[in-house]
């Protein structure tokens, strides 16, 4: 079950504070791996197509985070494997074959649409409870193909690319940091592949962007 995120309908934009708030270790963030953070600053989104809260933060609130990111900080998003299904994973592969495709936005939405309707942007359901799901709108891989080819995309090398090792391997890797980083609910942003945001502490866009920005090159 993807449980409700308290900020994914009220976040607001807010003026960057330059680091200004004081983030505490515990309330606003977590360390969810005793590993040393990754060599380059990231930012990783984990979420579901599934996921309500998910389509929102993708296109009311991502692409303003995306835009005020420290420059160093590389940003990627992974898809989460909560309905350990068949086409559960499939629709996970659709987001790896996206990615390398470098499809964008444009596909992504297409996805998160063609799985919610696009009224799901909306966050409607706050809690959104997978197993409701036993008849998504996608239902097998070839559902998924018709989204593709539906947004202008040439599916003849769909296959070859979602059954790749490229993809296997992204999908083998989402799943073990998914279980590494204790990811149970989304949208999650976990920095550094080191500290998870705690999202319900977060009241602003400009409070999260700049805990984004604090923990990727800042905090040590």
């Amino acid at each position: 079950m993807i449980k409700h995120i308290a900020l994914a309908l009220t976040l607001a934009v807010a003026p960057l504070s330059s680091f200004a708030a004081q983030f505490v270790e515990g309330k606003h963030f977590t360390q969810v791996s005793d590993k040393a953070p990754s060599a380059q600053p990231k930012l990783t989104e984990f979420y579901s197509f599934y996921c309500h809260n998910c389509f929102n933060m993708e296109t009311q609130y991502l692409g303003d985070i995306k835009a005020n990111l420290n420059k160093n900080v590389k940003f990627d998003s992974k898809h989460v494997d909560f309905m350990n299904s068949e086409i559960g994973t499939e629709v996970m592969r659709s987001l790896a074959v996206i990615q390398e495709l470098d499809a964008g936005d444009k596909m992504t939405h297409a996805m998160f649409a063609a799985i919610q309707g696009d009224e799901g942007a909306n966050g409607h359901s706050h809690d959104h409870d997978h197993s409701a799901h036993e008849k998504p709108e996608l239902n097998n891989r070839d559902d998924i193909k018709k989204v593709f080819a539906d947004n202008g995309f040439d599916i003849s090398k769909y296959d070859a690319i979602a059954d790749s090792k490229a993809v296997s391997d992204k999908i083998d890797l989402w799943r073990v940091q998914q279980r590494e980083f204790r990811i149970q609910s989304v949208p999650a942003f976990i920095v550094n592949d080191k500290y998870a945001v705690n999202m319900g502490q977060i009241r602003t866009l400009g409070e999260l962007i700049d805990l984004i920005n604090y923990l990727a090159v800042e905090h040590k």
